[in-house]
């Protein structure tokens, strides 16, 4: 097994430093040694500042891999040189390996809309067939989850895959990962929409130079309240910080 990674500090929040995020959960996928991982930006960082049971979330999760633009920005003002390392990239890296590990390692998708979940999931069996994945949508009564975690309890999933959005998904994987304890747990935002085609990705020249916020605040304008997340993440981290 590989060593533990390294931990640097931002606003408080732990951020694990490798060079292979994916590589060290393909260790532990195939170990079977359960880890949540938590994807941190600004607005987490933000969010957690305020909510002392969230911040409590990320400190336990095993991986805390910097999602954000902000939070690598900082990372480097610290000289530590570290490539952003978007969920959904690493979320599609791990589907790719246990694709090879095929039925051994079955994988769940849970969140979305309904019909979002199963669309993302045929999406993925179309490129990779050898892919096992079930499927839930996030819209269920108090009764129904009640059965679906008894489902996700039986089948044991190697692989599972959260979209409820931010922090719901980190307070429920918390709550739930017991049901699972050898299972790799990632919370991947709205992942399962652009999969599915619902949504789009921003082009690779704004990924590249960290304004993926700018096409998502384009795309959806509601979201501007959470945006002031940014401006006052910048001005912990860089000024007071």
């Amino acid at each position: 097994m590989s060593e533990t990674p390294g931990i640097f500090p931002v606003l408080g929040l732990p951020v694990h430093l490798l060079e292979d995020y994916a590589g060290w959960l393909w260790e532990r996928l195939q170990e079977q040694i359960g880890a949540h991982v938590v994807t941190l930006n600004a607005e987490m960082a933000m969010q957690a500042e305020r909510d002392r049971s969230l911040a409590s979330i990320i400190h336990q999760a095993e991986l805390v891999i910097p999602d954000g633009s902000g939070v690598v920005l900082y990372l480097r003002f610290q000289g530590k040189r570290l490539q952003r390392c978007p969920g959904i990239e690493l979320a599609e890296s791990m589907l790719r390996q246990a694709g090879k590990l095929g039925k051994s390692c079955p994988v769940f998708f849970f969140g979305g809309a309904p019909g979002v979940a199963e669309t993302a999931a045929a999406a993925w069996q179309e490129k990779m067939p050898s892919l096992a994945i079930a499927t839930q949508h996030g819209y269920l009564s108090p009764e129904t989850e009640l059965q679906f975690l008894e489902s996700l309890k039986n089948l044991q999933p190697g692989l599972i895959l959260v979209g409820l959005g931010v922090p719901r998904q980190e307070f429920w994987i918390a709550k739930h990962r017991a049901l699972c304890p050898q299972a790799i747990w990632i919370g991947v935002g709205g992942s399962l929409d652009i999969w599915a085609g619902v949504k789009s990705r921003a082009p690779g020249w704004l990924r590249n130079n960290h304004l993926e916020w700018l096409y998502r605040l384009y795309k959806e304008p509601w979201r501007w309240r959470r945006m002031l997340a940014l401006p006052q993440f910048a001005w912990k981290a860089f000024y007071k910080g």
